[in-house]
C-alpha cells in the first residue's frame, strides 16, 4: 500500500501551529498542531473531546460557516485537523484564532454533551479545554507578527 500523506510529514521537526497539510482538489487540510509531538504533552482524551465539541460548534457557526468541510481531533492527540472550502490562509488564521479565544473563554453547557447526541458525553473536561485552548491562543496569536505564518510542511 502507498504510504498516505500525514505520515510522510516529519514530525521531529513540528512546533505548535497552523500548517497547510494537504491539498485534495478545492478542499484544504489544515493542521492545528497544538502540542509539539513525541515530547510528551498531549491533550488529555477529555480535554480533546470537549475541544472537539467546541471547535466543531463555533467553526459551523460562524461566518465562515459555509467554507467548514470538518474539525476533528488527531488520534495522537496533538491538535487537530480542519478541512476547509473557499478560505486563504488568512482566512484560516481568523477562523482559528477566533474559535480558540472563544473556546478560552467558553464557561458553559458542552454543546452536544448529551447521552442522545454523543457516544461518550461524559468523557468532558472543560476546565482542561479552557486552558488549552488559551495556550493555543497565545501560539495563534503570534502567527503574522513575532513568526512568520507556519504555512506548509
Amino acid at each position: 500500500m502507498k504510504r498516505i500523506a500525514s505520515f510522510c510529514v516529519d514530525h521531529t521537526t513540528l512546533m505548535p501551529g497552523l500548517y497547510l497539510s494537504r491539498q485534495d482538489g478545492d478542499v484544504l487540510t489544515w493542521d492545528v498542531r497544538m502540542k509539539q509531538p513525541n515530547r510528551g504533552q498531549y491533550l488529555s482524551p477529555a480535554a480533546a473531546h470537549t475541544l472537539e465539541h467546541l471547535f466543531a460548534t463555533y467553526a459551523r457557526n460562524s461566518k465562515w460557516s459555509e467554507h467548514v468541510v470538518y474539525v476533528g481531533p488527531m488520534g495522537c492527540l496533538t491538535g487537530f485537523y480542519l478541512l476547509t472550502s473557499g478560505l486563504d490562509k488568512m482566512q484560516v488564521l481568523e477562523l482559528v484564532r477566533e474559535s480558540f479565544a472563544w473556546m478560552a473563554a467558553y464557561d458553559g453547557p458542552i454543546p452536544g454533551a448529551s447521552e442522545k447526541e454523543c457516544g461518550n458525553y461524559l468523557m468532558m473536561d472543560p476546565i482542561a479545554a479552557r486552558r488549552e485552548a488559551g495556550e493555543m491562543l497565545q501560539v495563534l496569536n503570534a502567527l503574522g507578527t513575532e513568526h512568520p505564518f507556519t504555512g506548509e510542511y
